[in-house]
């Protein structure tokens, strides 16, 4: 079983920058790894995914340009780098492991998720 745990939510000014992180308790260099978020009463929505690999990456069009996805496999660890971030931004921020491999935006294909972390973005 794989444990996830994500980090370095918090609020900030809009235009301004956050790095979230979320730290495996397992290894996952063979899991695709996504990000997804939640805002009161919406439904979880798509952000960025990841291969295995690193060599694929994709996003939502909501958050090209702006974030950018990335995971370093020997610490266990996948990042979102948010920048330009947008009062729309705000949500809870869910990071998700896939078996399969390969980078998908189906939260029905994930197998294990996190508990969230908070962005709070002011205008």
């Amino acid at each position: 079983q794989v444990q996830l745990v994500e980090s370095g939510g918090g609020s900030v000014q809009a235009g301004g920058s956050l790095r979230l992180s979320c730290a495996a308790s397992g290894r996952i260099s063979s899991y695709a790894m996504g990000w997804f978020r939640q805002a009161p009463g919406k439904e979880r929505e798509f952000v960025a995914a990841i291969r295995w690999s690193g060599g694929t990456i994709k996003y939502a069009d909501s958050v090209k340009g702006r974030f950018t996805i990335s995971r370093d496999n020997v610490k266990n660890t996948v990042y979102l780098q948010m920048n330009s971030l947008k009062s729309e931004d705000t949500a809870v921020y869910y990071c998700a492991a896939d078996d399969w491999g390969r980078a998908t935006a189906l939260l029905t294909e994930y197998e294990y998720w996190g508990q969230g972390t908070q962005v709070t973005v002011s205008s």
